[in-house]
């Protein structure tokens, strides 16, 4: 029964079907190639420090008599303003000594002119075979003492302006609008020429160091050492930033020089930035920003015409990308870029406008594989665009009593 079941099965079995593979294509995303132009932002950091900065000394020796009630630590002085004084008494005293040698010297050189006046009228009295030589002539009309008489009221009259310059010194004024770092006399303290009194900084301008490396002083336009400094002249806009209390400020500010030799440890070259009022006595509703404070900055640079922009994940090792052709068919594509960190790739050659690029990452094995497009993307839609070039960040720690140290951080 079971042979006679087979049998039966066997002979009205159906007939045999071949039917051709099906393939289903890779569905991805792409990226439509748009050239455009980008500006190169460099990146670094540094620290706020004053553009001038004071030691002020005493001129003279004396008992300090009177403070400033702005002579304070952190206050802030305008330009000439009295910061302390030294006891004037001993220099007034010379004054009078030199103002009375000079008078005595005028009344010394008065009686010496009318001397030589009465020698002269004698002199034109004598018979003409009495006049020997030029020297006794010279002699007999007092010449060398008059000239004496003048020496002696030019000295006079240099003592004196000493004495002046003596006297004005007991006051000791703020050279320029500052801020008192620090201080070290006191009222009733006895200072002697050259004692330190104060150091001050200026707050019209501050300035940071940025370094930049050898590998991106092409994407910037840095003035030369021979170009004119003008604190007024629109120089490469800088974007400095930093936290403060949990929130982001920025402050701008204007790249204003180089140094012009690089750092032989680090190989970069420092920039200036500077900036305008700091500590907002201008304008006071803006944020201060002190000396001291590390701050980031975003240099602006120079723009790259024909630029596409890509997300830096669909790069991959050796500068590949999956270029999907006319026929949706997946290429696999050498391109060239610029060497740059950030979440974003910056080609320059090897990719054509309008060309696709796969936004989906795909193993190696599918290159020639047909793929579906489900979206299609211009370049300048993703993201952020056609602004910045984030470059590789520095990062400088500056020290007064050491050289600055540099390092490259690649993001």
């Amino acid at each position: 029964m079971a042979a006679a079941v087979a049998a039966v099965l066997y002979l009205n079995r159906p007939p045999a079907q071949i039917a051709e593979p099906e393939y289903q294509p890779v569905s991805v995303d792409v990226a439509v190639a748009v050239k455009e132009p980008v500006q190169v932002e460099v990146q670094a950091q540094g620290t706020v420090t004053a553009l001038r900065e004071t030691t002020l000394k005493s001129e003279v020796s004396g008992r300090i008599v009177e403070v400033a009630p702005e002579f304070l630590v952190g206050s802030y002085v305008a330009e000439g303003q009295v910061l302390l004084r030294v006891d004037p008494r001993d220099y007034q005293t010379e004054l009078l000594r030199a103002q009375s040698a000079v008078e005595s010297a005028e009344s010394a050189l008065a009686q010496e002119r009318g001397r030589a006046q009465v020698a002269q009228r004698e002199w034109e009295k004598l018979p003409a075979n009495s006049q020997r030589s030029q020297e006794a002539k010279d002699l007999y009309l007092r010449k060398p003492q008059l000239e004496l008489a003048e020496a002696q009221l030019l000295s006079a009259m240099a003592d004196l302006n000493t004495a002046r310059d003596r006297l004005e010194r007991t006051i000791i004024k703020a050279p320029y609008a500052a801020v008192i770092r620090n201080k070290y006399s006191e009222l009733g303290q006895f200072v002697s020429a050259g004692t330190q009194v104060a150091d001050v900084f200026s707050v019209d301008y501050a300035e940071v160091r940025l370094p930049i490396p050898q590998s991106r002083l092409d994407y910037l336009a840095l003035p030369g050492i021979r170009d004119e400094v003008d604190d007024d002249a629109p120089g490469a806009e800088i974007d400095l930033y930093t936290d403060v209390s949990g929130e982001v400020k920025h402050w701008p500010a204007t790249l204003h020089r180089t140094e012009g030799v690089f750092d032989e440890r680090s190989r970069a070259l420092y920039a200036v930035a500077r900036i305008k009022d700091p500590y907002a006595l201008e304008d006071r509703d803006r944020e201060p920003l002190r000396l001291g404070t590390f701050v980031n900055a975003n240099i602006a640079g120079r723009q790259f015409p024909g630029i596409i922009t890509l997300p830096r994940y669909v790069l991959r090792a050796g500068n590949m990308l999956w270029v999907v052709d006319e026929n949706d068919i997946l290429r696999n594509r050498k391109v060239d870029v610029l060497r740059t960190g950030g979440d974003r790739a910056f080609i320059t050659s090897g990719l054509d406008e309008g060309e696709r690029v796969s936004l989906t990452v795909l193993d190696a094995s599918l290159t020639g594989s047909r793929v579906k497009i489900n979206t299609a993307t211009p370049t300048t839609s993703l993201g952020p665009q056609g602004s910045t070039l984030p470059a590789e960040a520095t990062t400088a720690t500056n020290d007064a009593d050491s050289p600055p140290k540099t390092a490259a951080v690649t993001p």
